[in-house]
């Protein structure tokens, strides 16, 4: 029989039972969040001991999640304690309901990373906590496993998976693991023992049918020098030796945009020169792919932002993870998009204008300004396409397992329906009297206290660019000119003190300043 702590049934008692009665085990208090202390029974503010905090915030940096949960079990007194007791018991519980509820280890992983979105299932966890030593330690503090558990141990197996093959606690023995080709991992996909290119960034893998796959190896999968070189080196490859290119990232978000901390150390150490050639670069790796002779395909899942969806915009292609999170966050750190974003979202809310018909571009400039301006983001793939980031022929996978080779087959069927790539569009933009109408609307935000000044001096710069400067409206604006406006207005605001600051925030406390 299960017996309720002392403190629970006191919080019963006294009628803290959530947030309905405006208290449980937690209660808000104004902007903070208290705790409840089960000593004392009162709420205090979150945090604690240092030395826990600490301990807590140094596992957060390590992205391996199997790395990760060893480290924070391994971790010397409390937290280490903590992270097993509750660990053990529920890796023990998961081995002893099979059988009861399902017939393999992988249906019980599989549930728990899909209904509760889990990283690991617990076999999985089990296995990178290390089978062996977890499975000693278990049976010395008395923690009850089945004897199919025993029977592993007896028979030398070394973890619940291992290549290719599960242990099946019916047989007593590993078996080939039952997989469906449409789910193959970009591990199972690439051919060859060594990638077609590799630097410290990112490596491209032929992924057979004549696909090159790229992938990212930076943080957070996000965007520095190697990786821009990477991109401008596979599309060439693809285009020579391949029929078609897939870019697509492990790990927990797709690609989270710029490395932000060598944009600011940059900035601050006055490298404009370097800034305005890394800038280039990325403008033109989207460009690169956009106009490549093959087809490129990007398969964008989580965070997709700011650089992450300007790389989602050189493709031809998506096929999207139905939740991804998409937008041109850039304002948020005191600056604009800076690799060919505005140029690529104003373009691709025009681009079904025929060509030789001229329209008034002025209400796709506002909503596109808008658009970025407001940071505005797309919580799934769906409305994505609703806000006009992808096209609405673009792909959306319900099941992620499967996004890679619904990705793939997107590729292939392009170049095998007879690809040919776009022709660059020049647009009459607003020029001058754009500039003027956003401007207002600018000045009503500031007057109302919506917008600070520098956010309105952010506005205008991008204002500035998606109007095709003072002159747009003269004449036809083409996407170099677009670009080179976009780079200048990212260098500007690069060298701007308040936006300096906001990208130190972000990278310290990982949210926005307003300033």
């Amino acid at each position: 029989v299960f017996t309720l702590p002392a403190y629970v049934k006191t919080m019963v008692g006294r009628g803290i039972l959530g947030d309905k009665t405006k208290g449980g085990f937690y209660k808000r208090a104004g902007k903070d969040v208290l705790t409840l202390d089960p000593k004392t029974g009162e709420y205090r503010a979150k945090g604690g001991d240092e030395a826990i905090a600490k301990a807590c915030k140094g596992l957060g940096k390590v992205e391996d999640v199997r790395e990760r949960v060893k480290k924070l079990v391994a971790t010397p007194g409390v937290v280490g304690e903590f992270a097993w007791q509750a660990l053990s018991k529920s890796l023990a519980y998961s081995a002893r309901r099979l059988g009861e509820i399902c017939d393999d280890v992988t249906a019980i992983d599989d549930g728990m990373k899909w209904g509760y979105n889990w990283d690991l299932g617990p076999f999985e966890t089990w296995d990178a906590l290390g089978f062996s030593e977890t499975t000693k330690r278990m049976k010395a503090e008395g923690i009850a496993l089945p004897a199919w558990v025993d029977a592993m141990v007896a028979a030398g197996a070394t973890g619940f998976y291992r290549e290719g093959e599960i242990w099946s606690h019916t047989k007593g023995a590993y078996v080939a693991r039952a997989t469906d080709p449409r789910e193959a991992t970009f591990d199972v996909l690439r051919k060859g023992g060594a990638p077609v290119l590799k630097n410290n960034g990112a490596e491209a893998w032929d992924l057979g049918d004549g696909i090159l796959g790229l992938t990212f190896k930076t943080k957070a999968n996000s965007i520095d020098a190697d990786v821009i070189k990477m991109l401008h080196e596979a599309t060439a490859k693809a285009e020579t030796d391949f029929r078609g290119m897939v870019i697509y990232n492990t790990g927990e978000f797709f690609c989270v945009g710029a490395n932000l901390f060598a944009v600011v150390m940059a900035a601050q150490q006055k490298q404009w020169d370097g800034l305005r050639e890394m800038i280039h670069g990325y403008q033109y790796a989207t460009q690169r792919m956009k106009y490549a002779k093959v087809p490129v395909i990007a398969a964008p899942y989580n965070m997709t932002l700011g650089g992450g969806l300007e790389l989602c915009y050189g493709c031809d292609g998506v096929q999207a993870a139905l939740e991804t999170y998409a937008g041109l966050v850039e304002v948020g750190v005191g600056l604009i998009p800076g690799g060919a974003g505005t140029l690529n979202m104003l373009w691709r809310s025009l681009e079904a204008v025929p060509e030789g018909v001229e329209i008034d571009t002025q209400a796709f400039v506002v909503q596109t300004f808008k658009n970025i301006a407001l940071a505005k983001v797309a919580t799934s793939a769906d409305e994505a396409k609703a806000f006009g980031f992808f096209r609405p022929t673009d792909g959306v996978s319900f099941d992620r397992a499967r996004q890679l080779h619904e990705a793939k087959q997107r590729a292939i069927g392009l170049a095998a329906s007879g690809y040919h790539p776009p022709t660059p569009r020049s647009y009459k933009l607003p020029g001058e009297s754009g500039i003027a109408t956003l401007q207002m609307m600018v000045n009503t935000l500031m007057a109302g206290g919506y917008a600070s000044e520098h956010d309105g001096k952010i506005a205008m710069k991008l204002a500035n660019v998606l109007c095709g400067g003072a002159a747009g409206g003269a004449g036809p604006v083409d996407e170099d000119r677009m670009l080179e406006l976009e780079r200048e207005a990212f260098l500007s605001l690069c060298g701007e003190p308040k936006s300096q600051e906001r990208m130190q925030y972000m990278l310290m406390n990982q949210k926005p300043l307003r300033n």
